[in-house]
């Protein structure tokens, strides 16, 4: 009788630990709820519109860079990158961070006539990103034959997600959000 009470609190006690015991880690299991990825992400085509703005902005779970055109945007190709380089040269833009996002918008920064339509005062400090979780800066790489290039410098590889949004007006604006955390 001995030997089967003793038999019997041992499986109990492995049942128990097997209830009490974490279960395995969830694929969808994720910061804030964003199940975004790291991989480059692009899509095809060219506008008429040009760049006039480049701002950027805080939230709860990210920070967000928004490209304001003054028509819709088309294309863009955003993806992590070792050095930001500039269109047509290929020369190496220097971006603080310890990682760098390239943002390509097919769309250029000058009118037809040549005359820019996106001037910034500082083009090494598009925005002030001081206090911001992910951001460390942002930059003008130049915009060439029709590409505008951006440089976002980041604290890490962390997850982004691209999304283009209508307005305001005639205008639509490209947004890069990056996550704080995986």
């Amino acid at each position: 009788m001995k030997r089967l009470h003793v038999w019997l609190i041992a499986i109990l006690m492995a049942t128990g630990l097997g209830l009490v015991a974490p279960g395995p880690a969830s694929a969808t299991t994720s910061y804030c709820g964003l199940v975004w990825g790291s991989l480059a992400e692009s899509r095809d085509g060219f506008t008429e519109a040009q760049v006039v703005n480049v701002r950027t902005g805080r939230h709860t779970c990210f920070d967000r860079m928004v490209i304001d055109l003054n028509g819709k945007v088309a294309g863009y190709h955003v993806r992590y990158v070792d050095n930001v380089t500039q269109p047509g040269s290929g020369h190496t833009v220097p971006v603080r961070g310890g990682a760098r996002l390239q943002v390509t918008v097919n769309a250029p920064s000058y009118d037809a006539n040549g005359n820019s339509t996106y001037n910034p005062a500082n083009p090494n400090e598009l925005s002030n990103v001081t206090g911001y979780q992910t951001f460390r800066q942002v930059v003008s790489a130049g915009s060439y034959e029709g590409y505008s290039d951006f440089g976002l410098g980041v604290r890490a590889r962390l997850p982004f997600r691209v999304l283009t949004l209508d307005g305001p007006g005639v205008g639509s604006r490209l947004v890069v959000d990056v996550a704080h955390f995986w």
